[in-house]
């Protein structure tokens, strides 16, 4: 068996907070906020933006702005070469001023309110021209010492950077670099592989060129990095690539459509750098090249127009959201007042209410998240019995009750301050378990009586008996959709069952057992997502999904006679034989995009 240094490279960290990033992916940490296990996965996706208002192809490359600041400049109409300036706010697209001179195959970089544009093919050829753009208008600055066309550019406005290219009138792919401070273009350090068509990212001291044409017979893989002084070769990309959108930074790159020579001519694919190594990512979708991109990073990224074939105004944003992958778990929560057990509850996990018990008979606790505090107290003395609802509108169904009384029918209400008394259960019983609301309830099981009644808020009628006679078993769910899992065997065997049960209303339907079988247990949420747990000495927590069970974390107190509440995915369990803590359940993340880490 190997270990995760082994396949990943680098060892388990521990942070106080999760990690957010892309950069992130795959990799597993503990976190020291809530003593977790976790895995970031990335869940990468194009999705539709608005279109260019005028279709267009041999756009800018990339690098002018962002996502969400954005500007499509110049290109090819399919009948005209254009100079109109389009600007890009996240959702829509509106007019800019247009280019001095119209051309295709421009670069440049900078942002929405402060960029710079060169070279490219104007209705003369190929041309050094050099313009700024303010956010409104361009205006004309000094060419390139060599007129290029086809190239990457990146940086700032004061800073930026143009490198590969073809040279006029030639198709011979250049080496070329030159550095722009927001004057002058000063030619700098030659890559090590010429190409044209290729792709850009990063700042004029930390710049980035991948993929592109390297001349007849076809394309390349290599990737340079650039310091400011000179070109470094790192990884190559996984497949040749070319004429496709780009963006980002030397240690977040995108690489976006493009023609995939080789192969398909209009390409969907989309690859991500980190800075060490190239991740083939979701697929555009529309397939195209000769498109435009920006990006600020590897994670959010917009591609437009583009030959698709035909010229296209077709826009896409992409997104990698990081998603932290966490495991079921129970954690402390506000201790309960009292040591005691026997008490009954119901609510949520931040608010929820419990009653009675063995240490003080008729008291009532509200859960607010974190704390307990005194509520109203029942007017009837009683622990193991059932109880439903919410903290503001529960409900307290017979149990037992010190001697002389034993075994009770007595029905009580709460409104969030006091108890009132309702109509009373046909017959006695104790250890019974109940679901449902104070309006809607359901009754089922207990001792003597193993019988199935429900409440209208009002008065109770008999309802469909259980398949199996028990107490002290757990419920969940509602009164035309109730649950019934365990408990203990009304057959004077002294055996605890695993069977569970489902309500529809009328009757009980056999469903598949639990996995331990156990008493004086909890439950909570609905028939169909489910959490049961504790028990006689038992600290194991299992899951319904409406069909089977799961074992998932145990609690850190294995109890019995506590009261339960929640849903099936956020429950609490509190007090109960041998302990007065609290404890919450909270259900690990995941997501449909988990990848598996193997050591193939």
């Amino acid at each position: 068996m190997t270990d995760y240094k082994t396949i990943r490279g680098k060892k388990i960290k521990s942070f106080a907070t999760d990690l957010g990033n892309d950069q992130a992916e795959g990799q597993i940490f503990y976190s020291e906020t809530d003593n977790q296990f976790k895995t970031t996965v990335g869940s990468a996706a194009w999705s539709s933006g608005g279109n260019l208002i005028d279709s267009r192809y041999a756009i800018d490359p990339g690098n002018f702005g962002t996502q969400t600041a954005s500007l499509g400049v110049g290109g090819y109409t399919g009948t005209a070469i254009t100079g109109k300036t389009e600007e890009y706010n996240g959702s829509g697209w509106t007019s800019g001023g247009d280019l001095n001179t119209a051309r295709y195959y421009i670069i440049g970089g900078g942002t929405q309110t402060a960029a710079f544009g060169a070279g490219g093919i104007d209705s003369t050829g190929t041309v050094a021209n050099g313009e700024e753009y303010n956010g409104t208008s361009w205006s004309e600055t000094n060419d390139l010492n060599t007129a290029i066309r086809n190239a990457a550019g990146t940086g700032t406005q004061t800073a930026g950077l143009a490198f590969g290219g073809n040279d006029p009138g030639s198709p011979a792919v250049v080496t070329g670099t030159e550095e722009y401070d927001g004057t002058n273009w000063t030619e700098a350090g030659a890559m090590n592989t010429g190409r044209r068509s290729l792709g850009g990212a990063g700042l004029q001291t930390s710049g980035l060129a991948f993929g592109g044409d390297v001349g007849p017979p076809g394309s390349s893989v290599a990737t340079e990095e650039y310091n400011g002084t000179s070109w470094t070769s790192v990884n190559n990309m996984p497949a040749v690539q070319r004429a496709a959108g780009s963006g980002g930074t030397q240690t977040s790159a995108i690489y976006m459509g493009g023609d995939l020579r080789p192969g398909a001519q209009f390409g969907r694919t989309t690859i991500i750098y980190d800075g060490t190594n190239w991740t083939t990512s979701a697929n555009l979708g529309t397939g195209r090249y000769e498109l435009g991109g920006s990006a600020a990073n590897s994670s959010a990224a917009v591609a437009f127009g583009g030959f698709t074939p035909g010229a296209t105004s077709a826009t896409e944003e992409f997104n990698i959201s990081a998603n932290i992958i966490t495991s079921d778990t129970w954690a402390s929560g506000g201790n309960y007042p009292d040591t005691t057990h026997g008490l009954q509850g119901d609510g949520t996990q931040t608010a929820a209410f419990a009653a009675g018990g063995g240490a003080d008979l008729d008291s009532t606790k509200e859960y607010d998240g974190s704390s307990w505090t005194a509520g109203g107290n029942m007017g009837t003395n009683r622990y193991t019995f059932g109880a439903n609802g919410t903290q503001t509108a529960g409900l307290a169904v017979a149990g037992f009750a010190p001697f002389p009384t034993g075994n009770q029918a007595d029905v009580e209400e709460y409104n969030g301050t006091s108890w009132a008394e309702q109509n009373n259960l046909p017959a006695v019983t104790s250890q019974n378990t109940g679901c449902g609301t104070q309006t809607a309830a359901l009754k089922f099981g207990g001792s003597p009586d193993s019988s199935t009644e429900e409440y209208d808020g009002t008065s109770w009628t008999a309802g469909g008996d259980l398949n199996t006679a028990r107490y002290s078993s757990a419920g969940a769910g509602t009164q035309t959709a109730g649950l019934a899992a365990g408990g203990h065997l009304e057959d004077n065997t002294a055996t605890n069952c695993t069977n569970s049960e489902e309500y529809n209303g009328t009757a009980w339907t056999e469903g598949n057992d639990i996995s331990v079988s156990r008493k004086d247990f909890s439950g909570s949420g609905i028939q169909t997502l489910a959490l049961v747990f504790g028990g006689d000495g038992i600290n194991s927590t299992e899951q319904y999904n409406g069909t089977s069970y799961t074992t998932t974390a145990g609690l850190a107190t294995g109890r019995r006679f506590g009261a339960g509440a929640g849903t099936g995915q956020l429950a609490l369990y509190s007090a109960g034989q041998p302990t007065n803590s609290t404890e919450e359940f909270t259900t690990g993340t995941t997501t449909l995009n988990l990848k598996t880490i193997t050591d193939s």
